[in-house]
């Protein structure tokens, strides 16, 4: 039984098919058709997986294998920015979990959650090879290192301005 797209989801799906049909003779073609495809929908749903299930004739407990196992993949929808807290043993010792902290009172989230605002998701990572940075924080692919939790608001303030002066110019 085939998926149903209503009129709004039509072009998205569209757009899934284009992606499909360019990745799916290709070695690996199913991690590059999701990751693709999170990129154009933001995260991977049910109803994405499903529709990758039916179209490459995929079980879709292999599909959500693939996504749940790994942290590349969401299942939920994420903010325009991913925030990466490095909880490795230098970050770490340096004082990372009060940083982590700082983030979650500040933008009253948990680790994995979603901003209300949809601007910031809150990941904790492990090293991310900055180790003489310590402790380090990542904002999509900025990074940010020997923070402290007195730098917080400042930096998440920056990434608030930049999202408003990008939707004044639109």
């Amino acid at each position: 039984m085939k998926i149903k797209i209503n009129e709004d989801e039509k072009k998205d799906f569209e757009k899934l098919d284009e992606i499909i049909n360019q990745y799916k003779d290709e070695k690996g073609m199913l991690i590059n058709i999701l990751q693709k495809s999170q990129e154009h929908f933001g995260y991977l749903p049910e109803k994405v997986q499903t529709y990758i299930s039916q179209e490459l004739d995929i079980p879709i407990s292999t599909i959500n294998g693939v996504v749940s196992f790994y942290s590349l993949f969401s299942q939920e929808p994420q903010g325009k920015y991913t925030i990466g807290v490095c909880l490795g043993t230098a970050c770490y010792v340096k004082g990372a979990q009060d940083i982590l902290d700082a983030i979650k009172e500040e933008l009253h989230i948990d680790v994995n959650e979603t901003s209300m605002d949809k601007l910031f998701t809150l990941k904790s990572t492990r090293c991310i090879g900055a180790c003489g940075l310590a402790p380090v924080i990542t904002i999509n692919d900025e990074v940010h290192g020997r923070v402290s939790p007195a730098d917080v608001p400042s930096i998440l303030y920056k990434y608030l301005k930049e999202h408003k002066d990008s939707n004044t110019l639109n």
